[in-house]
């Protein structure tokens, strides 16, 4: 029996974020723990007529290729996975990892070679296509949130169940006052962070892209970003956790950085290419239901009441700039000492907005 919840995630899926039509191409890409959420939601894509394809991910199957890839492998560019993108009009992401430090030994160097192979293909699919991603909770999950697999099931289903028409209004105040600021502050714990944001334009994630979802984001001018910044909840990225994160930014370029654990991967990522040291990414966490960090991104950039900034790539919506191969979220928690400043102003603080 198919949790009911389940049912109504599916229907948000299709008849809200990607407002599917009949004759429209869908791929289901997901793993093969969420089995009964990729068949529910195939049953739904049918139902509205779309023309639906399935890929399943197996455990350890990214582990294994990047473990024997060689260099011509990792180099080879998949021209049919691209044809077949620019040929699909909406693509659901449903993952559900069973191991989430699958990728935690691998060599960086190897999935950032394949990232920038491949970046054209996911490029394709953020740009031109109708997509939304969900993570179906696991055991594994559960564990990296130090909760039972019971109540990490109840926390992402309360994080996803809202009412996304009435939430998406409410964020575009945040919109509206966002793209007339020019100049950030960020103040908080081991952190005085100033950038702009002039001529940039904010988006509203209210639920068509990501699933939960609760944000504002927008991008930062590339030269702009002067000052440190330390951000509490732990970064996770490829299965590696890196805790205390401290970054220093000179003229927009992060000149010296730090962590409590896994400095040196940290490192290794913000090495990737040109833009992977600067600002990509200015984000404002709005969806109160969450409230306390999973290492898990999808969650945790949403936490109401903390900012989030992402090293490397900017989105074009955003009429960001930067590009990089890498995507990389920080989230800084300001509920219990911190601040925002738009123009000067105070507009939050300790989590609490007064916009």
């Amino acid at each position: 029996m198919v949790d009911r919840r389940i049912k109504k995630i599916c229907k948000i899926l299709v008849d809200y974020s990607t407002k599917i039509k009949k004759g429209e191409k869908a791929i289901i890409s997901a793993d093969v723990a969420a089995k009964d959420m990729v068949l529910e939601l195939y049953k739904l894509l049918l139902q509205r007529g779309a023309h639906v394809s399935i890929d399943i991910g197996l455990p350890n199957e990214a582990k294994i290729f990047y473990t024997y890839a060689k260099k011509h492998q990792l180099k080879h560019f998949p021209k049919i996975e691209f044809l077949r993108m620019k040929d699909t009009d909406a693509v659901f992401i449903i993952g559900a990892p069973e191991n989430m430090r699958e990728l935690a030994k691998v060599d960086t160097t190897k999935i950032s070679l394949r990232h920038r192979i491949t970046k054209l293909i996911s490029d394709w699919r953020v740009e031109k296509t109708k997509w939304v991603i969900f993570e179906y909770p696991t055991k594994a999950m559960a564990k990296l949130a130090g909760v039972d697999l019971k109540e990490f099931s109840n926390f992402v289903f309360n994080s996803c169940l809202l009412n996304w028409k009435k939430f998406s209004e409410s964020m575009k105040l945040f919109k509206r006052k966002e793209d007339r600021v020019n100049k950030v502050r960020i103040v908080g714990k081991n952190t005085d962070l100033r950038f702009s944001i002039k001529g940039r334009k904010a988006v509203v994630g209210d639920g068509t892209y990501n699933m939960p979802d609760g944000e504002v984001f927008t991008s930062v001018v590339e030269n702009s970003a002067n000052g440190h910044i330390y951000f509490e909840i732990p970064a996770v990225n490829m299965g590696n956790v890196v805790e205390g994160v401290y970054l220093e930014f000179k003229k927009g370029k992060v000149v010296r950085e730090n962590a409590r654990k896994n400095k040196n991967f940290l490192t290794k990522i913000l090495n990737t290419d040109n833009g992977s040291r600067r600002l990509g990414e200015f984000g404002i966490g709005l969806n109160y239901n969450i409230k306390r960090s999973t290492k898990q991104i999808l969650f945790d950039e949403k936490i109401g009441g903390t900012i989030h900034l992402a090293v490397g790539r900017s989105y074009k919506e955003t009429k960001g700039k930067n590009e990089s191969a890498i995507h990389w979220d920080f989230i800084k928690d300001l509920r219990k000492e911190g601040r925002v400043y738009f123009d000067g102003k105070l507009v939050m603080e300790k989590g609490k907005w007064l916009i």
